[in-house]
């Protein structure tokens, strides 16, 4: 069939991509498998049933949406005084902190569970930090932080010097890449009950920080990423 396109010449009763047959609709091109997303999305019946009874899902969600949600790619709203303390943005940190301890992630942010809000939480537990090669951790100064949560949050930088280093995310799942990212950097705000946080951090604390700060902005990593370095974790599996 590829060799037909490419030669001009459609199959008996069927119309090439951009060009309709007479009295048939024209098609539109697409790539291969659909990955553009333009065809319907058809729910099985028993999703569609537990869809019926429960309603549709609310925020925060339990998983981080996915590349291609509207809420990454707008900026979040600053949390207002009146919000500080109260059950929903309780809420929304700890589901947060759920969602960095049930998936390996080290930092999350509102917009990623649906909330377009400036809030995100970071931790690194020793023993999660324990697993990086003795090498990565030297270079880019991996080290264990306790949980944070901070609202509203400003950042400064501290060391300009730019360092690359491979960064993943929980909402461009499967895929990773190297990111530039200044060395240190100082980020301030509040936690959910208002008591002020001020985080110096450099190396891979600094690193998690900025990438959390550029979802407050609706900017992902795969926008500053080296494109030649963007790479599908289980590419070798997939070849198996």
């Amino acid at each position: 069939m590829a060799a037909a396109a490419a030669a001009g010449r459609a199959l008996p009763g069927r119309a090439l991509p951009g060009r309709a047959l007479p009295g048939l609709p024209l098609l539109p091109a697409r790539a291969c498998g659909h990955a553009a997303g333009w065809d319907r999305r058809e729910r099985s019946y028993w999703r569609a049933l537990r869809r019926r009874v429960l309603g549709p899902p609310v925020p925060p969600f339990a998983a981080p949406v996915q590349v291609g949600a509207p809420v990454l790619r707008g900026a979040a709203a600053a949390v207002t005084p009146e919000q500080l303390g109260g059950p929903e943005l309780r809420r929304l940190a700890a589901a947060l902190a759920a969602g960095l301890r049930g998936r390996p992630c080290l930092g999350l942010s509102a917009p990623q569970l649906g909330v377009p809000l400036r809030v995100f939480a970071a931790e690194l537990p020793p023993a999660r930090c324990a697993r990086y090669p003795p090498a990565l951790r030297q270079a880019h100064r991996i080290e264990p932080f306790p949980l944070r949560v901070l609202v509203n949050p400003a950042i400064r930088v501290l060391d300009t010097r730019l360092v690359t280093g491979p960064e993943g995310c929980a909402s461009v799942h499967g895929f990773s890449a190297y990111v530039p990212r200044h060395w240190a950097v100082h980020v301030t705000g509040v936690d959910e009950l208002g008591v002020p946080v001020s985080w110096e951090a450099s190396g891979w604390a600094a690193r998690i920080i900025q990438h959390e700060m550029d979802h407050l902005d609706g900017i992902l990593f795969i926008d500053r990423m080296d494109s030649r370095t963007f790479t599908n974790v289980g590419w070798m599996e997939l070849l198996d």
